[in-house]
């Protein structure tokens, strides 16, 4: 039987082209959904390009009948605009809200046809607990759905036999009858004597050479950085490695995500001249929020959204307070920045643009949705190299959780992939203190 599909203004906002997602079934939205995408239309943010791609969608759709009545949709379905027909509400929800209203407008569908199956899609968690204790069916909307537990990892442990791990480190690489069944293109894992649990080697599985392969190790270290535990190393290998084009680091804080980027970024940027630019770039909660409501010239509004990416800069050059000449980059990081090798900006300034031959690290990419990791990676020009990182478990967007982020959806769609890496990383090396804070609270 043909399902009724009620859309929320949330959903719409989070992917416009959420109408065609849901197979032969009707799709409905409220008039009141409507007028709420009308208030988001003249936004700069990524919600009002949303808004403004949606009503072009349903412009396009009225060529097709009335919207009223319904028209059909082109992957199967019909889509309606649904004007009325409240049903009554307890009288501790007010008809005054807009959530409401919807609330009643799926009461009065299901009492229409008891049959049929209505179910309400909203990404708003009290309206699903209202809209359950009503009796209506509720579900949230998600593109992807990945458990922060269930994220590929990409890093393993194996047991071998002693006799291989001693033939990876005299032959530089071992040829593991098992590898393509084990590993994906460029996971790393770690080797491990049967016998011996000390007795371990690092590996990167490389999927042109069909074989396990050592990890780069950098002898005078990333800026004076040096690897702290295996997930570091794994993280360096692939933050260095020129073949490897999309990197995500995935961890909670402390663990060293941004710093690592950041070093190999100056590296491969200003020891190697293997790319023409830093590009070091951060979501100004959220994305495209105007930064004119902060006093001060563009570089000083943008100070306290990056003003973590200079605390690192910072740190790589070893500058202390006393060494900065003014809030935000140290010395170092300022003279980087008027050589034209370092560049930061905030996510507001991508779209559209094309970078190539340059290396673009993306901070608090958790805070992003799908469709603009998306857009953010076809930004890609030849030669560039792009990593992400990010934290699960710290995300202020309203539009994304934990299971279906943007960071979560790439590192899934690209963990086959011969030109992506990924890697969790679990250990906190800040401070003990950030540590235990991270665990603890």
């Amino acid at each position: 039987m043909q399902k009724a599909f009620i859309l929320d203004t949330n959903v719409l906002l989070f992917d416009p082209n959420a109408i065609f997602k849901f197979g032969n079934n009707e799709v409905i939205i409220p008039i009141v959904v409507i007028e709420e995408i009308d208030h988001f239309k003249r936004d700069m943010s990524e919600n009002g390009r949303h808004a403004r791609m949606f009503s072009r969608l349903i412009d396009n759709m009225r060529a097709a009948g009335e919207l009223s009545k319904g028209v059909k949709l082109p992957g199967g379905g019909v889509l309606s605009v649904e004007l009325g027909g409240y049903a009554p509400l307890p009288l501790e929800l007010s008809m005054d809200k807009a959530d409401n209203r919807i609330l009643a407008i799926a009461i009065s569908l299901k009492k229409e046809q008891p049959k049929r199956p209505v179910i309400f899609v909203t990404k708003d968690t009290n309206l699903r607990i209202k809209a359950d204790a009503l009796s209506i069916s509720a579900q949230d909307y998600e593109q992807s759905s990945v458990q922060p537990e269930e994220l590929y990892s990409g890093t393993l442990v194996i047991s071998v036999e002693a006799h291989l791990v001693d033939e990876f480190y005299s032959q530089k690489k071992l040829v593991y009858q098992e590898a393509s069944q084990t590993f994906k293109p460029n996971q790393y894992g770690v080797l491990k004597d049967t016998t011996n649990p000390n007795h371990t080697a690092m590996v990167r599985y490389s999927k042109e050479l069909d074989a396990l392969v050592p990890l780069y190790k950098p002898a005078e270290g990333l800026w004076g950085i040096f690897p702290k535990n295996a997930e570091q190393a794994f993280a360096i290998d692939a933050l260095m490695n020129d073949d490897i084009k999309l990197v995500s680091l995935v961890g909670k804080a402390g663990t060293g995500k941004t710093l690592l980027a950041i070093a190999a970024g100056l590296s491969k940027t200003v020891d190697e001249g293997v790319y023409h630019r830093l590009l070091v770039s951060r979501p100004v909660f959220p994305l495209g929020k105007d930064i004119g409501f902060l006093p001060g010239t563009v570089e000083e509004k943008l100070n306290p959204w990056m003003q973590p990416i200079y605390d690192n800069i910072d740190f790589l050059f070893g500058a202390t307070g006393a060494g900065k000449g003014r809030r935000g980059a140290g010395r170092g990081g300022i003279e980087l920045i008027n050589q034209g090798l370092l560049q930061i900006e905030p996510l507001t300034y991508i779209r559209g643009r094309s970078i190539p031959q340059q290396y673009l690290i993306v901070d608090e990419a958790q805070n992003l949705t799908p469709h603009e990791i998306k857009t953010i990676v076809t930004r890609a020009g030849e030669n560039t190299k792009i990593v992400l990182t990010g934290d699960s478990f710290q995300i202020d967007n309203p539009y994304v959780d934990s299971a279906n982020n943007g960071l979560v959806y790439l590192v899934e769609r690209f963990k086959g992939e011969v030109i992506a890496a990924h890697i969790t990383l679990t250990k906190g090396e800040r401070s003990k203190l950030s540590e235990l804070a991270s665990n603890l609270l």
